[in-house]
């Protein structure tokens, strides 16, 4: 399920390395760029929120359906703020998906989790999708998962590899199905630059994907 290339915008945290949610599908296999997730208010997180603040906020409840399996190994730290994180992050990319499926590219799920200027970057990702009458189906195992915090522990980037090989898309009128280009590595690293609003809900700032990263 190659993905499209999508040009992201650094903000709160700079991220080096590239990422993006690769949604089985296209036969373009050139590295795609990714966010997932959008903000409610500013374009910037807020660094204001205490760590434990985003717990008590009421978060959307993402649905994906059994034929599409979106799997997270070792999605666990010690560090409470690392943890928050992950949550956040996992659920981010389980909106995006549901959105895809859903053919809804103005998603609330996914705006829940992206500033403003996010939430745009994932807006094009999944309208690759949306636009060519594209689902996806199979399975998608996520894992190897990275947070790097900021020394304010107000940004962070989170990294983590997606294994392709068992999922594809599915278009809605032909109901074709195609998975990567043989050849393809099924594996992608995604780098996603995250901040914190004033909430204490971890948003997706930019992001970036590089196929074959996980290698590395």
């Amino acid at each position: 399920m190659a993905r499209r290339a999508l040009t992201t915008t650094a903000a709160a945290f700079a991220v080096t390395a590239a990422l993006l949610l690769t949604a089985c599908g296209g036969s373009d296999d050139s590295p795609s760029d990714d966010i997932k997730g959008a903000g409610d208010s500013s374009s910037s997180p807020s660094a204001s929120a205490s760590p434990s603040a985003g717990a008590d906020v009421k978060r959307p409840v993402i649905k994906l359906p059994s034929s599409f399996q979106l799997t997270f190994e070792n999605w666990t730290s010690s560090d409470p703020v690392e943890q928050a994180v992950l949550n956040d992050g996992k659920e981010q990319l389980r909106a995006g998906y549901e959105a895809i499926i859903e053919n809804d590219p103005e998603s609330k799920d996914r705006a829940f989790y992206d500033t403003k200027n996010g939430f745009l970057q994932s807006q094009q990702w999944i309208r690759t999708y949306t636009d060519k009458n594209l689902t996806v189906i199979g399975k998608l195992p996520v894992f190897d998962p990275k947070v790097i915090l900021a020394k304010d522990k107000a940004a962070a980037s989170l990294s983590y590899c997606t294994d392709e090989s068992k999922a594809s898309t599915r278009n809605r009128k032909t109901g074709e199905v195609k998975g990567n280009p043989a050849g393809t590595d099924p594996e992608v690293l995604y780098v996603i630059s995250m901040g914190k609003n004033a909430q204490g809900v971890w948003q997706a700032v930019s992001a970036r994907s590089e196929r074959g990263g996980c290698a590395k």
